[in-house]
């Protein structure tokens, strides 16, 4: 198991490679693997000074910058636990986070994000000019954690009501993910990865922040993702992307709107897509507009990103995860009644969480027997690959059928202008409703023909009772689409009796 701190890879980097690009920053200026460890130096000083101690927590409210970089790997350099935050939370959000994190030292990347800046102003938080941004900060004096000496970094899920849950990842964690995403994408200091995944959530943080810094490959950081800025850095050098399903639709779709039907004259060498299931349409449209296979893989922030991946040809059928990384094990338990061969997802093996910080009743619900049990539904095949079929919690029952959502969003993504879909259900009468929820490129279909094209690829029980036609999805800044905000953020339209 890899052991060393993450700051340590940038100060491999530092020493072999001093003068090559590590960051490109928001602003375009370049930063080298030297200065880069010099400014996660000044942080740490920062920290320190400002009274922050091993095992002491600091809130970074950040949208992606080299200064929210550089304080993670402070943080480190110190025995500090970072907590990176979006800083496009509400502020009864935030409040919540901080609450239960208690951190000793809050850090504002007020200069590249006006809503840092706004909960800065808020917090009346002092400006703090560094080297590699004028932060705002604020001295908070929390307290030291018994028992978290290992813990790298904190970051608090996406949840539904309740409770923060607060995800502890040490360093063997992430080093453990940075390693096994490098490697999965075969990445060399010779490519360029695109950085709008925010850094404040896992996909961004582990197979890409702490990848890039695994293997010496510089990123272009993207405070917020906009199709066209992305358009323009895939002609101009950039060889990697990770993303969302979101980002490829809507990248998709801009390109379109420019007369583009496929993107050329890149350097593009390596695409994925994660947080949502691949539905084979969708997979076809989006390789035929890369030129290149679209990689799928599968993990959450309780497993540091990443569990399985997949290394298929262009054209591939197969719209599965992919087979477990070298040293994760994976398991399905079919205790939970579903259909044969499908149940829970179980993982184990070095990318799995220290446990929930503060909550050892949630940690001890989802570390059993040593597995992380991951709420996820799914089977794996002959070919020892994974497919993910759902959450446990959003499986529709219709009529005694399960509907898996996936399935549905799948249907209604083969249609020319669908850009995504989001389906859940809704109870009714001892049977469940199944809602979709559509976002269109224009110009948009009506429900009846959505509904038309849907009938014809699913069967009766899982064709969607009511279809609405939507401008945009609630999601995440990570572009993960917030299904438990759905019926909550289109309520007049249900309540009015929306048409499909």
């Amino acid at each position: 198991m890899n052991t060393e701190r993450i700051h340590e890879m940038l100060d491999r980097n530092a020493a072999s490679r001093p003068e090559a690009a590590a960051i490109v920053d928001t602003d375009g200026r370049v930063v080298s693997w030297a200065t880069y460890a010099a400014l996660s130096h000044e942080m740490a000083e920062h920290m320190q000074a400002a009274g922050l101690a091993a095992t002491d927590r600091v809130l970074i409210v950040a949208e992606n910058c080299l200064a929210a970089a550089a304080a993670i790997f402070g943080a480190s350099r110190i025995g500090a636990i970072a907590v990176p935050v979006n800083a496009r939370m509400t502020s009864p959000e935030l409040d919540r986070i901080s609450a239960h994190a208690d951190p000793a030292l809050v850090l504002y990347t007020s200069h590249v994000s006006p809503e840092a800046a706004a909960h800065a102003a808020a917090a009346r938080a002092a400006s703090h000019p560094t080297g590699a941004g004028a932060l705002h900060a604020m001295a908070r004096g929390g307290s030291a954690e018994p028992g978290a000496e290992d813990v790298a970094v904190l970051l608090y899920t996406t949840g539904t009501t309740g409770d923060p849950k607060g995800v502890m990842l040490t360093h063997a964690n992430l080093g453990f993910a940075a390693r096994a995403s490098a490697e999965l994408r075969a990445m060399t200091p010779a490519d360029r990865i695109y950085g709008a995944l925010p850094i404040t959530h896992v996909f961004g943080l582990a197979s890409m922040l702490m990848a890039g810094a695994h293997a010496g490959t510089a990123i272009e950081l993207a405070a917020r993702f906009r199709p066209a800025a992305l358009h323009d850095a895939l002609r101009a050098g950039i060889t990697v992307l990770p993303a969302v399903p979101q980002m490829h639709a809507l990248l998709m779709a801009h390109a379109a709107e420019h007369g583009h039907a496929r993107l050329e004259d890149a350097a593009l060498r390596y695409v994925s897509s994660g947080a949502a299931p691949l539905d084979p349409a969708w997979k076809r449209k989006a390789e035929a507009f890369y030129g290149l296979p679209l990689q799928n893989g599968y993990g959450m922030t309780e497993s540091t990103a990443g569990s399985s991946g997949t290394r298929n040809p262009i054209g591939s059928p197969d719209t599965s995860v992919g087979p477990p990384l070298p040293g994760v094990e994976v398991a399905i338990d079919d205790s939970l009644g579903a259909e044969p061969g499908t149940g829970e997802v179980l993982t184990r093996g070095p990318h799995v969480m220290k446990g929930y910080f503060r909550n050892p009743d949630a940690t001890a619900a989802a570390l059993r027997d040593g597995w992380l049990h991951t709420g996820d539904l799914g089977r794996i095949d002959a070919e020892g690959r994974l497919h993910i079929v759902g959450r446990a919690k959003e499986l529709i029952i219709r009529g005694g059928f399960n509907v898996y959502p996936p399935e549905v969003e799948a249907a209604l993504n083969d249609h020319p202008q669908v850009v995504q879909s989001a389906v859940i259900g809704r109870p009714r009468a001892g049977s469940e409703d199944i809602l979709a929820f559509v976002q269109c490129a224009a110009p948009a279909p009506d429900p009846e023909e959505l509904r038309s094209f849907a009938s014809a690829r699913l069967s009766a029980y899982k064709r969607p009772t009511h279809i609405l036609v939507v401008d945009t999805l609630p999601a995440a800044p990570s572009g993960k689409v917030l299904k438990h905000k759905l019926l909550a953020h289109f309520a007049d339209r249900l309540d009015h009796g929306a048409p499909g």
